[in-house]
Order: structure tokens, then sequence, then C-alpha cells
């Protein structure tokens, strides 16, 4: 049976990124794998992506000053700076790194955050960043003095929204009693679903809040497009996905037959397997109401941007998740080799 792609032509649908924040697609693009980790990259396929997910109604665009060592803000900054009054640009801070593109640790103090931010600003060549991250927790900062630094950025005009990312449901509601937070960003997936778990889950507290849910990897870092037959054998060296453990021996052997319920839905639905998987993800907004939720998948092809796209408007029925809620329990291997720096790590 030939599969044929969903494709869409209507922008997409927009939602409201926390209570006071800009309205948004109900689906981002994560820019990440344009600068590194995926392998190397054609700048004009990624231009043109950009550029179509605009067109398509993507207008919350995903950056961090790490991917690249700030290259990835270097590369956004053209296109930021033409669609400026179209797009909502959201970076993040705290993770630090080496010359050697090691990562050196977790900066969450003051002095650090007012130095981020300037450099993210000069990077992207804009005044304002719309949506400024704490990309990671550093438990031994207390988080009111970090939340109440981020705070002073707002008060000085060069942020106008705050998110955090991979913390507790307990922390995102200690961060938001200091300063009000629109977007908190973590993995979610029908591979990793820790963020539902836990007696206040972060899920929980941002629908309490009024927090907008940013799901990063939606696609399990591509396992979830049925991509992969041996990820271990099929990815190249400079692939920081062969560290993963979820993609590495037996383990990636055991992962790629948990996709038999997305290839089954994906055959009835005139679907990709990707589609089944992001629809998965929209769906919780539903699942979970009332909660904006916003995935970010990557991608550098125009053409892949257009299948991710085109997921928002695939509605699963109640009898196909049912068919797709136990496969994260069977997943085999953690998301990071090192769990110690995500929300999981503390709870």
């Amino acid at each position: 049976m030939t599969q044929h792609t969903r494709t869409t032509e209507e922008p997409i649908a927009q939602v409201r990124l926390g209570t006071d924040g800009p309205l948004v697609g109900v689906q981002g693009l994560g820019c990440m794998g344009m600068s590194e980790f995926y392998g190397t990259t054609d700048e004009k396929a990624a231009r043109e992506t950009l550029e179509t997910a605009l067109d398509a109604g993507v207008t919350l665009f995903d950056t961090a000053d790490m991917y690249g060592r700030g290259a990835n803000e270097e590369f956004l900054a053209p296109f930021v700076q033409t669609h400026r009054d179209r797009i909502v640009l959201a970076t993040k801070f705290a993770v630090e790194r080496g010359d050697d593109d090691s990562i050196r640790g977790v900066r969450n103090d003051p002095a650090y955050i007012r130095g981020a931010v300037d450099a993210s600003l000069r990077r992207l060549g804009i005044d304002t960043i719309d949506l400024y991250y704490m990309h990671r927790r550093d438990p031994a900062v207390p988080l009111a003095e970090s939340v109440g630094a981020m705070a002073e950025l707002v008060a000085a005009g060069k942020v106008r929204h705050l998110g955090l990312s991979e913390v507790t449901g307990s922390e995102l509601r200690e961060a938001h009693a200091v300063h009000p937070i629109a977007a908190l960003q973590s993995e979610w997936s029908l591979f990793s679903r820790d963020v539902e778990q836990g007696r206040l889950s972060a899920v929980d507290a941002a629908r309490e809040l009024g927090v907008a849910f940013v799901p990063y990897s939606p696609l399990g870092r591509g396992f979830l497009t049925g991509a992969f037959t041996d990820a271990a054998a099929e990815l190249s060296q400079r692939d920081y996905r062969t560290t993963q453990p979820r993609f590495t021996g037996a383990n990636a052997h055991a992962n790629a037959a948990l996709l038999e319920p997305l290839r089954t839905i994906a055959r009835n639905r005139d679907a990709t397997v990707g589609q089944v998987a992001l629809a998965w993800v929209q769906q919780r907004a539903q699942v979970h109401a009332p909660l904006a939720v916003i995935p970010i998948p990557g991608t550098r092809k125009a053409t892949r941007l257009r299948e991710n796209v085109a997921a928002t408007r695939l509605i699963l029925t109640e009898e196909e998740l049912a068919a797709l809620e136990p496969i994260a329990a069977q997943v085999a291997g953690d998301r990071y080799a090192d769990m110690s720096l995500t929300s999981a790590g503390r709870e």
C-alpha cells in the first residue's frame, strides 16, 4: 500500500502563550539541529524551511545560546530581523560550554543571566527577546534568586516573557510566585511522559497556573518518525544521538518494535508515522484541558516541515489513543545518558 502524507494549505490555528502572552501557532519550530547535533546542515535548505514555517502559520521559533555556542542565534538573526513583527523568538541561557564544545556546567546566578541575555541580544541583532528560558536548573542557586534576576530583564525591556525548561511541578509553582511564567519547555512525547507523573506533575502545575507547555523532541529525536530500523548503525558518528541510551544496542531494536501501533494508525488514516506521533502530542491539549500545548519539532527540510504542520489537523480517536497509551512504559533506556539535569532527576 502506498502511504501518502497529509498536507496543509491553510495556516495553522493559534493559541496563547501563557495567560498574558502573545498568540502563536499551535506548533512551533525547534531550530537547534540547524547548527549542530544532527550532522551537516544545508544552510540554503534550512533558510527555506524557516520561510516555509512562517508561511504555514508557525510563529514560535526556538533556539538557545548553547546551540553551536551562539551560532544558531546568529544563523536566525537575519530571518528574525526581516520578520520581526510576525515572529515570537524564544532563546535560553544556563548551559555553559567550553571552546571544545564540552558542557562545562549549568549557571543560574544573576550575574551570569545578565551577561547571557546581552550576548544573545547582540547575536540576534534585536532589542527584546520575546520568550527567555532558563534552559536547565541549578539546584545550588535559589530559584527565587534566578527568577528574580530574569524578572529584572523584563522590567528593563530586554525580555517580554519568561520561561523555564525541565523543571518539576513544584519548581514551576515556586517560580511563578516570583514572576509570571509564560511557558514550560520539557521533553514530552509517546516515548517520554515523565512530565505527566508525580504527586504534582509539571503538566498539572502548568494547567493550573495558565502556563503554556512547549514539548521539545515530540518526535523522540526522530525515532518516532519510524526512520530507523537499526539506529545505532544508521546514525553518523557526528550525530549526538549515538550517545543516547534509546538509540544504542538492544535498546534501539526493542524501541523500533514499539512503533507498530503508530504504523497501523498511519496506514488507516493516510498519514505518516511521524504525523501520528505529533498528533498525539498536540491532543494533550484536549486531554489536559485547559492547557495550551505547542510542540516544537525540529527539522531542516521544508518537506518535513509541511508534514509536521499537517499533523495539527489529524485528530486521533479514543480507540487510537488507547492503542498508543502503553508505549511509553515499554521504552528501553533513559532519554539522556545523564538524567541529573532533567526534571525527572529531581523528582
